[in-house]
């Protein structure tokens, strides 16, 4: 693989960890919960760790780590915030657009893993991938255990 394209790779998954970071929190501010809150900004901080991550190996690979998140991230917290008004701050429907945020997250690293990476890279990116698969999983139970009160 290139280093451009590598490093192409590398900083739409640091977008990608931002994004994550950012949904997370907004969707922490959105549930009635403590419990759920708590659980959201840990998942932030899990995100965050993985952008710092994401920017060392691109510094080391000699680019330049992107600064912002997405436009689709923005979007999507932006929906998030639409959404929790229109429902009444639902913990369920939160959660849905917290788990459709991770869907995307999931897609990404795919994406990622589905190209050449250097054997170094390519396990960092795995490891950030399994943790993203267990956000993902994870949101997506609490969305069904809140559903199932309901």
């Amino acid at each position: 693989m290139e280093k451009k394209e590598l490093i192409k790779t590398l900083n739409d998954l640091l977008e990608t960890s931002k994004d994550g970071a950012e949904g997370f929190k907004t969707c922490a501010e959105h549930l009635k919960q403590d419990e759920l809150r708590t659980i959201c900004l840990d998942r932030a901080n899990s995100c965050e760790e993985a952008a710092n991550e994401l920017k060392g190996l691109i510094q080391a690979e000699g680019g330049e780590p992107q600064e912002r998140t997405s436009a689709a991230g923005a979007v999507h917290r932006g929906w998030v915030d639409l959404r929790s008004k229109i429902t009444d701050q639902n913990d369920s429907a939160v959660l849905k657009e917290c788990e459709r945020g991770e869907d995307v997250a999931v897609e990404s690293y795919q994406q990622a893993l589905d190209k050449d990476l250097p054997e170094p890279i390519r396990e960092v990116v795995e490891r950030q991938y399994r943790g993203v698969k267990a956000n993902h999983d994870k949101v997506k139970a609490l969305r069904d255990a809140e559903r199932a009160k309901a």
